[in-house]
């Protein structure tokens, strides 16, 4: 119907013939020329097919202009396809390398086929096909691969693969310009520590798999018990799990020592969840008298082929030795997963699926390395310094005239200017990185705050998007039952004393009725059923709607300390657990009632679900609206009287469906369904989910930052509005525009898009159904529409669907984006997002293990940003491109040299000089960066608008970057000139006057830098001069300049004389001074945002 309705403008008839007779002539591509003899691009044999091809109006000029715009986007959109040899170079040669290498791994490495698989009950033996190793392997390398591994990982940088190739040109005696460990001594140290960090790690990881692979569990055999490793399991084991032992592999569930033939396991290492999971036996094997008798019988478990899904199983059971074989239907509620724990008793369980092929197993993927944008702009940084590396030496070779063995000379002016890129540069970082996530963990505000990948600290303040689930992260996962309604009558907290009135009422009337009965004679089943309906009393009512929520549920038992003593629990006769693509929830339960023989059909679940299995009523969803608006999370709960015949019926027919290979899930529900019609509502129940502590302050602060922030859940869309308005996240004057759920066509989603474009400043509220519809045929326009809104709030999303939207905002707009959650289903999302945040919930650690960062409180998120995410990304910026000035001033003052000296390639600091120069002389001040800071943590909280500058990047850019070089350029050519023009008749001593200059710049330079002093940053400072001045007199050998042509050596006299220290002062303060003083200029005319703060 929607394909029909005419898209905005309207046009008039006449208009829309001609555009359409025009449209219909360029789609199909009839006329004359090359496209004559081909079917068009696009047919409009009918009117949806047209609809579906024509493109969405982005710009309120489209819509004012002619109406054939509409149909020229297209043609350009065609037309700037990149087609042959333009789309091989545009980016097609890479795409094309990936799809060549990934058939290559395809055609090194074919996976087994997975297969369905019969196994017979302790007869391993009879397996027809070979199964993998029960053995837990998360080691990344073996023996052999480890050091190519780890040299591979290493030199995959442009940074560290450049030096290892200057480093190996020093062993060709043409190209050797200095001492080999110069050159190796950092570079060796680099992998010294990173293959060490590896090692250890990986040695862990091996002691934690031996430790698992080698835990005993016994197995059951014809000779009896034995003991066996978790390793040696295979398929087709009995295994004995004891109580709170692990369960080592997948495996079917035949017996227990509970007598109900049930037990309960915890997953919470598996899917997340803290709640325990009932689990039942095989009927057929657990009533056999004795353990033993499993070998008695001759018995097998059809199971399908292993798979990631660890919510669904279909199996069956068959024993052949009965007359007639018994078939029992195998399904999710029979399984033990590995990796779960069992709670409750003793249970044994044949092994179906091992290794490899368990669903723990399977479902776990290797997180993707995440790498920093401050890393990915140094890198390129690094690039544009190489390119000036090698400009600068082929002026130096033309220079020189290619006199003699130019390309020779080539290299050496390579190496000679190498420090250009200096390979401290990679160890300050990580040093860095590993001291910002130090100082986080020991935060006293923010405490129990883990960091869990210590590689990305500075994305914290590049954040454009936050995407937070809602249930158990804005909210407390705490619910309180807040409101009861029957349809007449409504019950809140202030009156449920009036239900327990009323429940006592009831319960008296029924004693009272039980003991009038036994005192006459028992009336006949069916008398009830056929007296006229009389209308019930709101005791009734109260007492039937309390009984049908206390038997549609279920209880985890809880077991005291005291040895003997165990928490009761109660089930209804069936449990099921339905749900549609995580939508809706409904629990159902028949429970016959022993004093009336009477069978009850009792339900609950979501009021979109229930809605249409309820008897016609003219109040629920009015009601359902009103507690929504409330922030309540409803729940519809309704009950059926059965017959025996209804119920034998549906019970042949639900056996029958459960024992089916093929579709079975799909054959059950449609056998329940028939059940789940012309139902008795009984009452709606109304439970709050209390909001977290300062969850309002936080949000309003991360607005204030410029933080645009997204809401995905997998709740209604009322209950989901709601929380978005009481946390703040959308003001209360704010308009909400809320994109209409029923929208399953291109056409509706054309229609809905246009609508939501012509609002501005409104929040956008849209559920998973619809968000798929508008992505599937307009996703850069609705990505694009949804950026320009103040809050988004996402419902009804899958855990997937949670992902795709942070994956399509990141390559969207380019920006940084966090995901936050607390549960199993906000992994996929954390993982997927530039930075990902969990919290310690009731769901769980799943979320929280996932995460690269782990706090226990949402509040935490407002600290861990505002302070210690501009303080990780302003000290790495001032840090990295401060580390690139020292290496760029010495390398000027190496040009200067080189250039006075007739383009000679000839080293101006000799061995341990250089390697000194980046160690001890300058490596502590230049670290003690780490600890300077702008902004008191008090005012980067008071003021958030602060941050909106970080996002920004003016920290590092080329912008930055050019003032540093422009720096390095200023003060290399005032140090190296002025040592040449001072030195007079004292050339000899030039090589110890600029280096003893240079020292002492860099110490200026850094406290020029320090915009807040700390008393290891003045230790830092007096240490390195102390270590320069007291080493002196170890270095003379050192200080003469090119050794083997000059000879000359430091004369420990010249030190102390006047002359040197006027000289060398003189030559720093050239240096410093006008950039100090450019500095206070700067400061005075053009201060930066936060010192209007602080002064």
């Amino acid at each position: 119907m929607a394909d029909q309705i005419p898209l905005y403008p309207v046009r008039s008839a006449t208009a829309a013939a001609a555009v359409s007779h025009k449209r219909a002539a360029y789609y199909s591509a009839e006329g004359p020329g090359p496209g004559a003899d081909r079917r068009g691009r696009y047919q409009l044999e009918d009117e949806p097919a047209h609809l579906d091809e024509m493109p969405l109006m982005m710009s309120e000029e489209g819509f004012e202009n002619d109406e054939s715009d509409y149909h020229t986007l297209p043609r350009a959109r065609i037309t700037r396809r990149k087609r042959g040899l333009e789309w091989f170079v545009c980016g097609g040669w890479k795409y094309f390398c990936i799809s060549c290498c990934d058939w290559l791994i395809n055609i090194c490495q074919r996976k087994k086929e997975l297969k369905a698989r019969t196994v017979w009950l302790g007869c391993p033996e009879k397996c027809e096909e070979k199964h993998p190793r029960n053995s837990i392997k998360n080691q990344k390398y073996n023996i052999f691969t480890f050091i190519p591994g780890v040299l591979y990982e290493q030199f995959k940088f442009f940074l560290n693969l450049y030096f290892l190739v200057v480093s190996c040109s020093q062993f060709v005696p043409a190209l050797k310009i200095g001492y080999l460990y110069t050159y190796w001594a950092p570079l060796g140290f680099v992998l010294a520590v990173t293959i060490t960090r590896e090692a250890i790690d990986e040695f862990r990881r091996f002691q934690r798999d031996k430790e698992v692979n080698s835990q005993l569990y016994s197995k059951l055999t014809v000779r009896g018990k034995m003991q066996v490793k978790s390793s040696d399991i295979q398929v087709g084991d009995l295994i004995i799990v004891e109580k709170n032992q692990r369960i080592p592999s997948d495996m079917v569930f035949l017996r227990t020592s509970e007598k109900a033939g049930s037990c309960f396991i915890r997953t919470d290492q598996l899917d997340g969840e803290t709640d325990w999971k009932l689990k039942v036996a095989v009927s057929c094997t657990q009533r056999l008298p004795a353990l033993g008798d499993l070998f008695s019988i001759s018995a097998y478990v059809y199971a399908q082929k292993p798979q990631l899904d660890i919510h669904s199983f279909e199996g069956t059971f068959t024993r052949e030795d009965s007359d007639p074989p018994v078939h029992e239907s195998l399904s999710i509620e029979n399984t033990l997963w590995a990796s779960t724990v069992v709670a409750s008793g003793t249970v044994i369980g044949v092994v179906i699926y091992t290794g490899k092929e368990t669903r723990s197993v399977m479902n776990t993927s290797n997180p993707k390395n995440k790498v920093g944008l401050l890393d990915l702009e140094l890198n390129q940084l690094t690039k544009a310094l190489f390119l000036a590396l090698v400009v600068l030496s082929v002026v130096m070779v033309t220079l020189q005239g290619f006199a003699g063995p130019w390309y020779r000379n080539l290299f050496r002016f390579l190496l000679l200017f190498s420090y250009i890129i200096p390979i401290s540069l990679r160890v300050n970082l990580d040093m860095g990185k590993a001291a910002y996530g130090w100082m986080i963990m020991k935060d006293e505000n923010i405490p129990g705050t883990v960091v869990r990948t210590s590689t990305i600290p500075e994305e914290l303040g590049r954040l454009v998007y936050l995407l937070t689930d809602k249930t158990g992260t804005l909210t407390q996962n705490e619910m309180i039952f807040k409101r009861l309604h029957l349809g007449t009558v409504s019950y809140g907290t202030d009156t449920m004393d009036e239900i327990q009135n009323h429940l006592l009422n009831s319960y008296l009337q029924i004693h009272t009725q039980a003991s009038g009965n036994n005192s006459s004679s028992t009336p006949p089943r069916r008398a009830q059923s056929l007296a006229p309906k009389v209308r019930k009393s709101v005791s009734s009512r109260i007492h039937e709607a309390v009984k049908a929520i206390a038997l549609c549920h279920n209880v985890t038992p809880v077991y005291e300390a005291r040895a003997g003593i165990t928490g009761e629990t109660e089930f209804a006769e069936a449990d099921q657990d339905f749900s549609d693509e995580n939508r809706t929830y409904q629990a159902s339960s028949p429970d016959e009632d022993e004093s009336t023989a009477e069978i009850t059909f009792y339900m609950k679940g979501a009021d979109v679900a229930m809605s249409t299995i309820v008897q016609y009523n003219d109040w629920l969803e009015e009601e359902c609206g009103n507690m929504a608006r409330e922030g309540l999370r409803t729940l519809v709960v309704a009950k059926r009287a059965l017959t025996e015949e209804q119920y034998q019926d549906f019970e042949s027919r639900y056996s029958q469906a459960k024992l089916s290979i093929h579709d079975r899930t799909l054959k059950v529900a449609a056998v329940v369904e028939s059940l789940e019609r012309e139902m008795e509502l009984l009452c709606l129940t109304g439970v709050e989910d209390q909001l977290q502590a300062d969850v309002r302050p936080t949000l309003e602060m991360l607005r204030n930052a410029g933080i645009k922030i997204w809401m995905l859940t997998g709740d209604k869309l009322e209950t989901a509005t709601c929380i978005a308005k009481s946390s703040h996240l959308v003001s209360r004057t704010q308009d909400i525009h809320i994109f209409r759920p029923e929208v399953t066509s291109r056409g509706e989603a054309h229609l809905e898009l246009n609508a939501f474009r012509r609002k501005h400043d409104c929040a956008l509220v849209i559920s998973g159904d619809s968000l798929e519809v508008c992505l599937k045929y307009y996703e850069h326009e609705l990505v694009e529409l949804a950026c320009q809104c103040p809050a988004v709030v996402c419902c009804r999303c899958s855990p997937t669907q949670k992902a795709h939207i942070v994956t399509l905002l990141r390559q969207h707009t380019g920006k940084r984006t966090c995901a936050i959650g607390d549960g199993g289903n906000d992994v996929s999302m954390i993982q997927a997002a530039d930075c990902g945040i969990g919290i310690e919930g009731k769901e769980g650690k799943q979320a929280s293990l996932a995460a690269d960062f782990s706090i226990t409180q949402f509040r935490h998120i407002g600290r861990l940003l505002m302070v210690h995410g501009r303080n990780s990304y302003k000290r790495s910026a001032a840090l990295g491109q401060f580390v690139m000035h020292r290496g760029l001033i010495i390398s000027t003052m190496q040009a200067v040299f080189s250039s006075v000296f007739y383009f000679a390639s000839v080293p101006l600091y000799q061995g341990f000089l250089m390697v000194g120069y980046a160690t001890i002389y300058t490596m502590f001040p230049v670290f003690s960066l780490v600890l300077d800071q702008d902004v008191k943590p008090e005012m980067a909280i008071l003021y958030p608008e602060l941050y909106k500058d970080l996002t920004k990047g003016r920290s590092l850019s080329f912008k930055t970057f050019l003032i540093w070089v422009l720096i390095s350029m200023y003060q290399g050519g005032i140090l190296m000139y002025g040592a040449l023009v001072l030195f007079e008749s004292e050339f000899v001593h030039v090589v110890a006057i600029s280096f003893t200059a240079l020292i002492l710049t860099e110490l200026l330079m850094v406290a020029l830098t320090i915009r807040t002093w700390h008393w290891l940053m003045v230790v830092a400072e007096f240490l390195s001069l102390g270590c320069y001045v007291a080493s002196l007199a170890f270095l003379n050998e050192y200080f003469g300049i090119g050794r083997v042509s000059f000879g000359a050596f430091l004369d420990v006299t010249f030190i102390t004389t006047v002359t040197f220290l006027w000289k060398v002062s003189a030559i720093t303060v050239v240096s410093c001074l006008p950039l100090y003083i450019l500095k206070y200029l700067k400061r005075k005319l053009s201060p930066p945002s936060y010192s209007k703060l602080t002064s």
